[in-house]
């Protein structure tokens, strides 16, 4: 949780800046998420390459997070190394569209996702210590970058198609450099994360607990498959005849009913473990249900139609699997077991995803690709199915480990 280190006041005249920092940050991610990716096949990668090219950046997150999270905290001013992060990330961005050899490319995408990765967790940082432990101010300023994701997302395909190949690097340069104007504006505040570390005892306590492993085997199952779409859903949209516009129509109507569906989540679901297996397996059917849908898809159309289906599915997914994680392991692990599950289903999962999806659509085409995310799916909520049953006959309640000091 952020701390202010000082007594400044958050004036009313800091608010929109604050907003449009939010706004632009998720736009430029937004633009990295649904159009690098043609842009890289409009340079002449095929999918295997391209997948494999993706699969760095969760790899790359590992080591980027921890450092610019003691950067933070060592510092205590997280505008400060925010506004490093964007100007690293401008640079490594104007090296990534000038690559002209593939180790180039490499290399500079490496740089590229260790400034990147961290952007939006340190950006919300930032926003908790201007606003303080307000959760409903911190839901509007998160609601800023929601519109920023959307809207960009729709707007960004016509500006690409009217520029050119360059519009791509445009388009990223001046959303980033907005963004950083944006930080600029804010008042200067000395603040750190003030985060604890996550021991390694902590994490071997964790991993020791046989629910919750299983736990995060079957939701890596279940995660491959999204990773899959969210990497090669706009080359499939783009091998159907599609347009930049439709890529974007697509992002956007997944993302728009996010917020809806977390809303109506928190509100009316049940904190009862049995409960939550259930929906969590339920969830999963719809997973396996949408990818079936995917791999049947002959338009571009029926796949923007399809990703509706992601604020129920990946929304459901993220919340459940977060209150569960909660209730798998006792107070004292809970930081570590968030951890280790953000860990396997965005990391691990980014990595397979990138590698095992650019192989399989390579080699044997997307419905093919969509069809093992199917599959992985349905194991996924048997795993979980078989994990209601045995909690609902025997009960569960977690044990805090004895023989060391957590």
């Amino acid at each position: 949780m952020a701390r202010l280190r000082e007594n400044t006041q958050f004036s009313s005249s800091s608010k929109l800046p604050l907003g449009l920092l939010n706004f632009f940050i998720y736009g430029t991610m937004v633009i990295f998420a649904a159009f690098f990716q043609l842009y890289l096949q409009d340079i002449g990668m095929d999918k295997m390459e391209i997948g494999s090219l993706m699969a760095i950046g969760p790899f790359i997150s590992l080591l980027a997070h921890p450092f610019w999270r003691h950067l933070s905290d060592r510092g205590q001013n997280i505008r400060v190394v925010l506004l490093l992060m964007m100007t690293g990330l401008l640079v490594m961005g104007h090296l990534v569209f000038k690559a002209n050899t593939y180790h180039m490319l490499y290399l500079s995408m490496v740089l590229l996702f260790f400034f990147q990765s961290p952007l939006l967790a340190q950006t919300n940082s930032l926003t908790l210590g201007y606003i303080g432990n307000n959760g409903r101010k911190f839901g509007t300023y998160r609601l800023w970058g929601s519109l920023g994701w959307t809207f960009i997302a729709l707007t960004a395909g016509p500006i690409i198609d009217s520029v050119g190949q360059n519009g791509i690097s445009l388009l990223f340069s001046i959303t980033l450099m907005l963004a950083t104007g944006s930080a600029l504006l804010l008042p200067s505040i000395n603040q750190s994360t003030n985060t604890p570390w996550i021991s390694s005892t902590e994490i071997r306590h964790t991993l020791q607990n046989k629910y919750f492993l299983a736990f995060v085997i079957f939701g890596m199952l279940v995660s491959i498959p999204n990773s899959i779409n969210g990497i090669f859903m706009p080359l499939f949209i783009s091998d159907l005849g599609g347009s930049r516009f439709q890529v974007g129509g697509a992002v956007f109507l997944s993302t728009i009913f996010e917020v809806l569906a977390f809303v109506l989540l928190s509100r009316f679901l049940k904190r009862k473990m049995t409960y939550l297996m259930a929906c969590l397996t339920f969830v999963s059917l719809l997973f396996a249900l949408r990818w079936n849908l995917m791999a049947e898809a002959t338009s571009p159309i029926q796949i923007i139609l399809i990703q509706i289906l992601h604020a129920v599915t990946f929304g459901g997914f993220f919340y459940v699997g977060t209150k569960l994680t909660a209730l798998f392991l006792p107070r004292p692990l809970r930081s570590a077991g968030q951890a280790v599950y953000a860990f396997a289903l965005s990391g691990m999962s980014g990595v397979i995803a990138g590698l095992l999806g650019g192989w399989i659509f390579q080699n044997f085409g997307p419905v093919i690709m969509y069809k093992m995310g199917v599959a992985l799916a349905l194991i996924g909520a048997l795993g979980f199915g078989l994990m209601w049953r045995k909690i609902r006959k025997n009960g569960y309640s977690p044990v805090i480990p004895q023989k060391e000091e957590v």
